[in-house]
């Protein structure tokens, strides 16, 4: 069985270590300072890294923690120090027994994968809840396609994205769906959860396809929000993705 704990790093980030028997894999680990500590406290071995892409947040400790454990292998997308192993669409990972598939999902950045396996999803700054990350370099129609390549997974899917961002999330998703009751129970659970100090993650996919407005592009309301903020017909779904990122990146 695959435990998977969260290791809080910088204001937001989360480090997701999976551990199984007293060995353990970290995903995007920007902080290894923070690593370190959680691997002391929970008496694990260090094996793996899995990297989605390249940013500092999730790439800085790459050196530190092979330092720390020579011969550590690094699976991640191909151009950034410190992978041993890169990996692209198609590649297979054996994870603690268990099969992982590799997903190609540019958009937030050109080189970005997503790790699927046992149920989970590690789709570090793609895939929010209740959001999506910003485009820094991909295209609204690359970063579309990578959305519906994940909404494609299984429902039950347990989503695991790179920062705690959901609330604000939420608050956005209200303002483009107001009418939709979904959105007002899951406010009101990850609230609690973060008043507890617990996180909002992992999600479900299938509640990401009923709260998140970047994969509910086709919903009526969502059409007429997106209509509404261009002010024209907006008749293409990945120009109404176009329209909600950038409706987000303003949205205070």
């Amino acid at each position: 069985m695959v435990t998977v704990t969260p290791v809080h790093a910088f204001s937001d980030n989360y480090i997701w270590l999976l551990h199984s028997a007293g060995r353990a894999i970290a995903v995007d680990p920007g902080d290894a300072t923070a690593v370190l500590a959680a691997l002391a406290e929970h008496g694990l071995m260090l094996q793996a890294l899995l990297i989605t892409h390249h940013h500092a947040d999730h790439v800085g400790g790459i050196a530190e923690l092979k330092r720390h454990f020579p011969g550590l292998t690094v699976y991640g997308p191909t151009g950034i120090a410190g992978v041993t192993d890169p990996v692209m669409e198609g590649s297979e990972l054996t994870l603690f027994g268990q099969p992982f598939g590799v997903l190609e999902v540019p958009g937030h950045t050109l080189d970005h994968i997503a790790y699927h396996g046992a149920g989970l999803l590690f789709c570090g700054d793609t895939l929010f809840g209740a959001g999506c990350g910003r485009m820094f370099e991909g295209s609204a129609p690359q970063f579309y396609a990578s959305l519906q390549k994940l909404a494609g997974l299984p429902g039950d899917t347990l989503v695991y994205p790179a920062h705690e961002y959901t609330l604000s999330n939420l608050r956005f998703a209200q303002a483009v769906e107001p009418g939709n009751p979904a959105l007002t129970e899951r406010e009101r659970q990850d609230s609690a959860s973060r008043t507890a100090g617990r996180p909002t993650l992992p999600s479900t996919l299938t509640q990401e396809l009923a709260t998140n407005p970047f994969l509910r592009v086709d919903e009526p309301e969502v059409e007429a929000s997106c209509r509404r903020e261009a002010g024209h017909e907006v008749t293409e779904p990945a120009e109404r993705f176009a329209v909600l990122r950038d409706w987000k990146n303003r949205f205070r």
